[in-house]
């Protein structure tokens, strides 16, 4: 998950999946660990053996979902082990604590992410990867301090463009772990898989997998998804996954298309997927158009979260759903509505969920919105490399993107009542607030909304001068077929026209149509 504060926030990801060899294919499973809130949290089992009708996955568990908020497995460098947050938006691996008889490149490197930073020497060791070895695996060796405990660490899993030991060591040596493992295992195929467990989820215990150069069965069908292009961007952070959003590709609670602001390449936002980013990050005016028409909402900190969110009832069932050439991919309502930190508590001492789409202002760092986990457990994700590894021939292709949609709307509807309802469907009670009204054409998070309120008492003054204006219009044609003609031309009101007289129309307060601005 680095981030653009300073240095990169990468991953160019491109895959060949025109064939799909389970020779030399790498697995990495994933084990849910309890979390989150709610009655589910103890249907919510360590095992495998029961995954719903999503995947059938084997393996020994190694990799653990800390309440929908990180997903981290295990790697060995010289036969220690350190517990790493899986990172398709950065492309280093960095680790804290000594390595025991680790190499020393003599140079020093470090990351920026969302939350912290790393900085250490540059050493080199054995990596082990779930059975995958890779012989002087370079890596940023963090001290243990204060923000950055013993055995912990982050695995980079982005392209070498934005790789900061790359930059430091040079081609080859300084590669990034996939570089690496592609480059030196030919018949594994440059592709990266990536399916994410959701902790509190009764329905689907099933707790995920991470593949190198394999899908996950009954899955094989996402190579036939549209491929996403990955979208080319120019930041000093190097390449990263990013592909574009359909035009206005954000179905809100409401079930009405989000207007998406004015944007090059035919007005579609560009999205990068970042599996280490617990919340999606998106516009204000986004976040606003999901949450701000919940009776109870409010726009406020949030106790260890990062930056302002939108506070709801935890009983908040939405539903937002993404477009990515023309595919639907529905969003959980519990993703939509998180669970994995609390609010400040409402005004009878209940506590209050978090809104995962976070307002964050993006517009100088190539994208638009980043998709992080509350939205990639809705949607299995294969990343081409295509020519993005390093050292790869330009002949390989173009890396794209292929989604495929996971969330059943109605199993999700039923989720959400066991878990956030106490199994009592309460969801008709909700009643969203009129729309807001943006007068602005950009996509500014300062941009203000308009509430119909407002709208009404703004041009109050008009429509009461235009209604008496009306009336005394009226008032002055009444009076003016009453007295202002000749007994000879006196017609009763009621009477039909003359046939014929040209140009002759209805009376204008017939064609009276006052426009309503809320």
């Amino acid at each position: 998950m680095k981030f653009p504060l300073s240095s990169s926030l990468v991953f160019y990801l491109s895959l060949l999946l025109d064939e799909l060899p389970r020779a030399q294919a790498i697995r990495f499973p994933i084990q849910g660990r309890i979390g989150g809130f709610g009655p589910s949290d103890a249907t919510n089992a360590r095992s495998l053996n029961r995954l719903g009708a999503r995947a059938s996955i084997e393996g020994t568990p190694d990799i653990t979902n800390s309440g929908n908020t990180m997903y981290k497995t295990n790697i060995t460098l010289n036969g220690k082990q350190f517990n790493v947050l899986i990172d398709t938006g950065s492309s280093d691996l960095t680790v804290t604590g000594d390595v025991p008889n680790a190499g020393d490149t003599g140079k020093t490197a470090g990351v920026t992410y969302a939350l912290g930073d790393t900085k250490g020497p540059v050493k080199t060791a054995t990596l082990n990867f779930e059975g995958f070895t890779v012989q002087n695996q370079a890596f940023i060796q963090q001290p243990v301090d204060s923000s950055h405990s013993e055995g912990d660490g982050i695995l980079g899993l982005g392209p070498s463009s934005g790789s900061e030991v790359l930059a430091q060591v040079g081609k080859n040596t300084g590669d990034p772990v996939l570089d690496r493992i592609f480059r030196q295992n030919l018949t594994t195929p440059n592709f990266l898989t990536i399916l994410l467990g959701r902790a509190d989820d009764p329905t689907d215990t099933f707790v995920g997998d991470i593949t190198v150069g394999e899908v996950v069965s009954p899955f094989e069908n996402i190579t036939s998804q549209p491929r996403l292009p990955v979208t080319e961007v120019s930041a000093r952070s190097g390449q990263r996954w990013t592909a574009y959003l359909d035009v206005n590709g954000i179905i809100g609670p409401d079930g009405q298309h989000i207007v998406t602001p004015k944007k090059a390449n035919g007005n579609r936002l560009n999205v990068l997927f970042d599996s280490g980013f617990t919340f999606p990050q998106v516009s204000k005016r986004i976040a606003d158009a999901i949450y701000s028409r919940v009776p109870g909402a409010k726009f406020t900190t949030v106790s260890n979260a990062p930056g302002q969110m939108w506070t709801l009832p935890c009983s908040t069932e939405l539903n937002v759903t993404y477009l990515f050439s023309n595919v639907s991919y529905p969003v959980h309502p519990l993703d939509t509505v998180t669970s994995a930190f609390r609010g400040p508590a409402d005004a009878n001492g209940d506590p209050t969920c978090v809104g995962a789409f976070q307002p964050i202002s993006l517009s100088d760092q190539g994208f638009d919105i980043i998709l992080g986990m509350s939205f990639l457990r809705n949607a299995y994700m294969l990343i081409n490399f295509g020519d993005y590894v390093d050292g790869a021939a330009s002949k390989v292709g173009d890396p794209y993107i292929q989604l495929l949609p996971l969330t059943d709307p109605a199993e999700a509807h039923r989720d959400f009542v066991q878990v956030r309802m106490g199994g009592i469907d309460r969801s008709a009670d909700l009643k969203l607030r009129p729309a807001l009204t943006d007068t602005s054409d950009d996509d500014d998070d300062d941009s203000t909304t308009v509430s119909s309120d407002d709208n009404i008492k703004k041009y109050l003054p008009y429509i009461i001068a235009g209604s008496v204006a009306g009336g005394l219009i009226l008032l002055a044609l009444v009076l003016y077929a009453c007295f202002g003609g000749s007994k000879k031309k006196y017609r009763p009101l009621h009477d039909p026209a003359p046939a014929g007289l040209p140009g002759h129309g209805p009376p204008p307060f017939q064609q009276y149509r006052p426009s309503r601005r809320y």
